[in-house]
């Protein structure tokens, strides 16, 4: 659990469109920052497990500093590092504690690549002697200290160096990096969008040796996207991004002896058209571990490489008839046997190997699903997580002995709890919000979630909007082809049941995913209590695909995604249309990505339900997205055809009756505007009339200044125009 990280303060105050009384308060008041929301600071741990640092910005006097705060009071107690105190820089963005918290990495004139990757001038801090060295005058990625903090191994256009803090030399690791060529110690577009994770190295335990990956994906197509910008001519963008059946890097594992200066590539066996989602030293520092995974991505070995000769050998091997989600829920006791989660008794559940990778016990069971691995306490040989034990839509936080025994609920009160452990398992932070309580944060005792003190709460929020007369969001459940189904509601303020009234349904119903939830309002919840208090309803209906409710459930749509979602958002539309108070005529449905493939097939399958559908940022065939998400749920299209086309709503243009409206971000290196214009051409092509819009230069969260305000405005007047 060392760094480990909670953003609390979730929703302190409200963005939101509404009427307040007699007063309506407009969008350009939510997007200006009149209700941005107030956020707590990041925290993180301190080994020592009674206290937590935070970065603190004074920006009147353009200063940052790292501040320690007691866990038990709350009260600073001193801080490790003050900006002001530095010659060399007036400020910094972030920071890395080493391991034994005696230097700091601090980062400055950070910018981003893409979701989750950035660049940056690092520089490192001595908190003994408060002297600062700089790392590199160049912009690298993923700086991070060896365990002993005496070095700091990063990565500078594509290949890795070690910095020796010491004498201040430079080592370089690998030479052959290029860049849309090889990637050395950082991941490729697709891993990094897919598996979630960039940093593609890691020490050992000692310190003596680095494994990393190499990608070469000279044999990936590129894709490229015009930047329209400020400038008289646009420039490109070029990148490497493997379609769905597409070639893939080729990746490859090394080992590096920093005595001997030297790599060596590890044979890991006869794999073709692989992937390797996570490397991790184990506890014995000459054992690496490495997860192998098929391209199909359901058939994964666990494998030991000795560093003493690079050995490879297979300990565990997990198969699943559709698909085995990659996590970082490894954790090597130190013995060297291991913790796991894995769905393959139906339910995602902790189990326990031994070094050799026996199963040992199945530490968690029951038709409930474990929704976060957060750790284990050797000192108490418990282990923490979250899970759905109290109902799908619900989070709760337990401690478990490793046997299997004594477990225990650490949070009382119904709804979405999660929780932040301090280094010791001493204390934890729980945040916890309901469909009637904004986000609380708490501070607990983890040995039996004894409230220790509140840290604070969103009473401000409530009385805020107790103006606004907000109308409820009612949760329950509606049954559709043979499933009860989560959902939930919102309805005018002034709701009349002898009245009609349009409804617009939202989903997203991506593989996995949850949009219904005992949780408070979001930004679009505020947003459809301006629609409802318009005069509609507005509804969400999690149907089969969706997560936490079982392998099954989750996994029916297994190589058709879009039929059997888009079935049951057909189905409950229907069922809501002979509701008395909702006019089966005016039915609209909308989403985002994956939302937005299923509200584009919602609306030429179900011509004869919605009336309505808008589509942001719409995968419009499955044949245009990457290999490892696509081919995780579809296969390839060469294996799939039917799979791919079948469910495309580019195949469907023709059945199209109601109102429908296009958008896309033009910079959207995730979802490329490739696939609106495609659609785009289709409808022109069978001459049906759409409505559409590009947001220059946007990626595929469409913001930046008054980007969302536009945004929001567009589809609002949309809807009120056309349903």
């Amino acid at each position: 659990m060392k760094f480990s990280k909670i953003l609390v303060g979730l929703l302190i105050a409200a963005t939101s469109t509404i009427y307040a009384q007699n007063k309506e308060v407009s969008l350009e008041e939510i997007y200006d920052g009149t209700f941005r929301q107030e956020r707590l600071q990041s925290l993180q741990s301190l080994n020592n497990g009674k206290e937590y640092v935070v970065l603190n910005r004074d920006r009147n006097a353009n200063s940052t500093s790292i501040d320690v705060y007691s866990y038990k009071s709350g009260e600073k107690l001193r801080s490790l590092l003050n900006s002001d105190n530095l010659n060399e820089i007036s400020g910094f963005q972030g920071f890395a504690l080493s391991e034994e918290e005696d230097k700091i990495l601090l980062s400055t004139n950070v910018e981003q690549i893409y979701r989750r990757s950035s660049r940056g001038i690092y520089y490192i801090y001595d908190v003994e002697d408060k002297t600062l060295t700089k790392l590199s005058d160049n912009k690298v990625q993923e700086p991070t200290f060896s365990p002993d903090a005496s070095k700091v191994a990063y990565v500078f256009e594509n290949n890795i160096y070690i910095y020796d803090i010491a004498s201040g030399k430079e080592t370089q690791v690998t030479t052959d990096g290029e860049i849309n060529k090889i990637i050395n110690g950082v991941t490729d577009w697709v891993y990094e969008e897919e598996f979630a994770f960039v940093r593609a190295f890691d020490w050992n335990k000692t310190g003596t040796h680095l494994a990393y990956l190499k990608f070469d994906e000279s044999k990936v197509p590129e894709f490229s996207m015009d930047m329209y910008g400020q400038d008289l001519y646009p420039s490109q963008h070029v990148f490497k991004y493997p379609k769905a059946g597409e070639t893939n890097s080729e990746v490859s594992l090394y080992t590096y002896e920093l005595a001997a200066n030297e790599s060596e590539k590890v044979e890991l066996g006869d794999y073709e058209d692989f992937y390797i989602p996570r490397i991790k030293w184990t506890q014995d520092p000459e054992i690496l571990s490495v997860q192998v995974l098929n391209r199909h991505q359901n058939d994964l070995d666990l494998i030991f490489v000795d560093a003493e000769d690079n050995e490879a050998e297979v300990v565990m091997n997990e198969t699943d008839e559709a698909y085995i989600d990659i996590t970082n829920n490894l954790t090597f006791l130190e013995d060297n046997s291991f913790i796991w989660t894995s769905e393959k008794d139906g339910w995602n559940h902790i189990y326990l190997y031994d070094e050799d990778g026996e199963l040992e016990n199945q530490v968690t069971k029951g038709n409930w699903e474990v929704t976060n691995y957060y750790g284990y306490d050797k000192d108490s040989k418990k282990i923490f997580y979250q899970s759905t034990e109290n109902g799908s839509v619900n989070r709760d936080v337990y401690s478990i002995k490793i046997n299997g025994r004594s477990k225990t609920r650490l949070t009382e009160k119904e709804g979405m709890n999660s929780a932040d452990f301090s280094a010791d398992y001493t204390y934890f932070i729980n945040s916890y919000t309901s469909t009637e309580t904004p986000y609380e944060f708490t501070l607990h005792n983890a040995k039996n979630g004894k409230l220790v003190r509140k840290i604070k709460d969103n009473s401000a929020l409530l009385e805020k909007e107790a103006a606004y007369n907000f109308a409820p969001k009612e949760l329950s459940t509606i049954e559709v082809n043979g499933n009860e189904l989560n959902m939930w509601m919102i309805k005018p303020n002034d709701f009349d049941e002898n009245k009609e009234y349009p409804l617009l349904m939202f989903q997203y119903s991506g593989p996995g995913s949850q949009s219904v939830s005992n949780s408070y309002f979001g930004t679009n919840d505020y947003w459809y209590q301006l629609l409802a208090n318009e005069g509609y309803i507005i509804a969400t209906v999690d149907g089969r695909g969706t997560g936490f409710k079982g392998a099954d459930f989750k996994k029916v749509t297994q190589n058709e995604l879009g039929k059997y979602e888009v079935e049951d958002q057909i189905a409950a539309a229907k069922k809501f249309g002979e509701l008395d108070y909702i006019d089966e005529n005016r039915i609209g449905i909308w989403g985002w990505s994956y939302g937005g493939f299923m509200s584009s097939n919602a609306i030429l399958k179900g011509n004869d339900t919605f009336s309505m559908a808008i589509a942001v940022a719409p995968v419009i065939s499955w044949r245009f997205y990457d290999t490892i998400y696509t081919e995780r749920y579809m296969t390839t299209p060469q294996e799939n055809p039917s799979g791919y086309d079948e469910n495309s709503p580019i195949n469907h243009v023709e059945k199209l009756k109601g109102d429908y409206l296009l958008i896309h971000g033009g910079g959207d290196d995730n979802v490329h505007v490739q696939n609106t214009m495609r659609m785009v051409e289709a409808l022109v092509q069978a001459n049906k009339q759409f409505d559409w819009a590009i947001y220059p230069d946007r990626n595929h969260g469409i913001y930046g200044g008054n980007t969302r305000l536009h945004l929001y405005t567009l589809m609002t007047n949309f809807i009120k125009e056309k349903l």
